[in-house]
């Protein structure tokens, strides 16, 4: 097998096209695997920290609606909208947005839980388990005490998460990935970069995700042939 490919994705909790992309990434990924054969180089995948509203408070009263329509200064029926738009395709990929019982909160404890989770190996299963919590079951992925009752549930020591996100012992991490994102212009995410070369904006279509892994691996072993040549 092939050296890895590595995927660094930038995204936050709560970012409703952050969790299609993911999903979009991962039917692509899978693709490109099958395409490829059991040549096929392992693709590794890292999350990084990006908060779309940072000013948003832990505990905001009112839902989705009235968070957008209040500080983002939009039309309450064009709120519903663009949420029943997202929703339908959040459905097409196999997800359940639940609007109506998602709780609007600051995401940066859930972004130190992640840091937290890498360094136990389990970042990957904490996204999905956070995203999952946020936009289908209506769980509150703010506060300390609910993010480690969810660490929990995937096999994270409970007490020691409460303590780590008690004293922001990856606060730092949390924003030296927002001062790297910074760096490469991201604005908006998910943004995903392939192999730390090409970088990929937006919750693209997995023949996308797929056509860009195979043009990796295409240039991998070019690089190979002409290095033994």
């Amino acid at each position: 097998m092939s050296e890895s490919i590595k995927i660094d994705i930038w995204s936050d909790i709560a970012c409703p096209w952050c969790y299609i992309g993911k999903r979009k990434f991962e039917t692509g990924a899978a693709a490109f695997a099958e395409q490829a054969g059991a040549n096929a180089p392992e693709v590794t995948i890292e999350y990084h920290s990006f908060e779309l509203a940072p000013d948003t408070p832990v505990d905001f009263d009112g839902d989705e609606v009235e968070f957008l329509s209040t500080h983002k200064g939009m039309p309450a029926e064009q709120v519903r909208g663009l949420l029943d738009n997202v929703s339908s395709i959040a459905k097409a990929t196999g997800l359940d947005y639940n609007y109506d019982i998602l709780k609007h909160t600051n995401t940066v404890k859930a972004h130190q839980l992640l840091h937290y989770a890498k360094a136990h190996g389990k970042q990957l299963e904490t996204k999905e388990r956070l995203l999952k919590a946020y936009f289908t079951e209506g769980r509150h992925v703010g506060r300390i005490e609910d993010l480690a009752d969810l660490a929990a549930e995937i096999g994270l020591d409970r007490d020691d998460v409460v303590r780590s996100l008690t004293a922001d012992e990856y606060l730092g991490d949390v924003r030296a990935d927002q001062a790297q994102g910074h760096e490469y212009g991201i604005q908006g995410v998910p943004f995903f970069v392939i192999d730390g070369k090409y970088g990929v904006s937006g919750a693209q279509e997995a023949a996308a995700f797929a056509q860009i892994l195979d043009q990796v691996w295409m240039e991998r072993q070019m690089e190979d042939e002409g290095a033994t040549a």
